[in-house]
């Protein structure tokens, strides 16, 4: 690592690609923490969070380490926080799977719901549409 590396930490809260998300930033040259301990993600330069699974299921994850708070605090004090897969989507306030509507963080009002997509994987660019208000 030289000098100017940042120090990330991708979030480790029992879900998700730690070791692909790893190996990705230290390949940028980043120097990579894959930690549950929320005093070195509180103080990294960026942090990481991964997902794979179901929403609740992450969530559950994230809350047993007090994620949110670590992510709340950093979102409040504009240090970056990037979101990957379902990562991403619990960042938003809640997220409907099978019918089932789960709380998430919060960070961005709204609902993660599915889109209907008539061919699943799709690649690609397609237009989302918010609603007003």
């Amino acid at each position: 690592m030289t000098g100017n590396s940042r120090k990330i930490v991708v979030l480790d809260y029992g879900s998700g690609n730690l070791r692909s998300a790893q190996r990705a930033l230290e390949r940028v040259g980043a120097e990579v923490d894959v930690t549950a301990d929320p005093s070195a993600a509180a103080n990294a330069d960026g942090l990481v969070v991964p997902g794979v699974g179901a929403f609740e299921a992450c969530m559950t994850g994230l809350r047993a380490i007090g994620g949110e708070k670590i992510i709340a605090e950093r979102v409040a004090a504009g240090r970056p926080v990037l979101g990957v897969c379902v990562g991403m989507q619990i960042l938003f306030a809640r997220g409907v799977e099978f019918g089932v509507e789960s709380t998430g963080c919060g960070q961005w009002p709204g609902s993660v719901v599915r889109l209907d997509a008539p061919v699943i994987p799709h690649m690609g660019w397609n237009v989302v549409d918010s609603p007003a208000g």
